[in-house]
């Protein structure tokens, strides 16, 4: 009898145990508590700088800045940390700007600072040169293709591009970041656009549908992992829906991540935009005005809207009183989290109120 008595335990003990393991995986895996964010960007030479970021978390500490975006991979295709992605190791991607990154991240934790990781993904030089197969090329003779600005790109139809940028983002939330933010999810946007000859992307396909699908991957790869996700967009897909000719609409992202950053730099709209002939000395109406268009269409998705802000001088001086303009018709506008960019990170209390 006590063997048949055992016997009948065993399923009750196998459930309580997987019962244990799952409650340990969700409190494990449970995401940070959410943050009402007001952030600056860095790049990986300034986080890497222990001067330098002490001046920039003095400042935090002293204003209502509460978080930071820190370079992890950037426009260069190099990543700033210790990784050990083994497409990272293969091509030899790492440049150790940040090598005391998990310092770092402690002591921001430790500081209530709230931490973002931006990785760069379809503009990538340093993979497109390294793996030349899954780069974009001229069609006139075969040589990588290069934007303006002489940088190569990968195929953004590589599922194998996918995978890398995935499997950096879970390095860094391993790492302890508290949210992964996706640049550069699109299509080249400038450069000889017609001579590019795409190895793997079908162009029957359109390009608004094959970025869609890349926002559909990255909510399924990183649904279960404890960070927010959030994609930078053009301050345009909030005004247009055709996709901008690089396959980018803010509307595909709102079901698979937590915050869309649209780049509403007043400086970055044409002139005469919305009958303003210098929209750089419009920056209330210009954010305000491209904000709204995105409440009716979020108000049941799960995406909200965090802009990026401009706090550089480009069409116009940014002063406190422009900076200041930005943060509030961010507010009117109904949304309560903005980031501050700033390629030089080059920031004061300009603007900012005094913690």
């Amino acid at each position: 009898m006590s063997v048949l008595f055992a016997l009948l335990a065993l399923p009750i003990i196998f459930f309580n145990f997987f019962t244990a393991l799952n409650a340990a995986d969700v409190k494990i895996l449970k995401k940070p508590a959410p943050v009402e964010v007001k952030g600056i960007y860095l790049t990986a030479y300034t986080a890497g700088q222990k001067t330098r970021r002490a001046e920039l978390i003095k400042l935090i500490e002293n204003t209502e800045l509460n978080a930071v975006v820190i370079d992890l991979k950037d426009y260069s295709g190099r990543v700033f940390f210790r990784s050990g992605v083994p497409l990272a190791e293969k091509i030899g991607a790492q440049e150790l700007r940040i090598p005391d990154l998990p310092d770092l991240l402690a002591e921001l934790k430790s500081k209530n600072i709230y931490t973002i990781a931006r990785i760069a993904v379809f503009q990538d030089p340093y993979l497109a040169e390294k793996m030349p197969e899954i780069a974009l090329k001229r069609k006139s003779d075969g040589s990588l293709w290069r934007d303006y600005k002489g940088l190569a790109w990968v195929d953004t139809a590589s599922k194998e591009v996918w995978q890398y940028n995935i499997d950096l983002a879970k390095e860094a939330i391993a790492l302890g970041f508290a949210e992964i933010n996706f640049d550069y999810i699109r299509f080249p946007s400038d450069g000889p656009l017609k001579d590019i000859a795409y190895p793997i992307y079908d162009e029957n396909k359109s390009k608004t549908e094959l970025i869609a699908d890349f926002f559909k991957f990255i909510g399924e790869q990183l649904k279960f992992e404890p960070a927010y996700v959030s994609v930078d967009l053009f301050g345009m897909t909030l005004w247009r829906d055709d996709g901008l000719g690089i396959g980018q609409r803010y509307q595909d992202a709102a079901d698979y991540v937590d915050y869309i950053c649209p780049m509403v730099y007043p400086s970055h709209y044409p002139d005469g935009f919305e009958g303003r002939g210098n929209p750089a000395d419009f920056p209330y109406e210009i954010v305000y005005s491209s904000l709204i268009r995105a409440n009716a269409e979020l108000a049941d998705r799960r995406a909200k809207i965090r802009p990026w802000l401009q706090a550089f001088d480009l069409g116009a001086v940014y002063d406190a009183a422009k900076i200041r303009a930005q943060i509030e018709a961010t507010y009117d506008s109904g949304w309560t989290q903005w980031l501050l960019w700033n390629a030089s990170n080059r920031y004061t209390a300009a603007g900012l109120l005094a913690e």
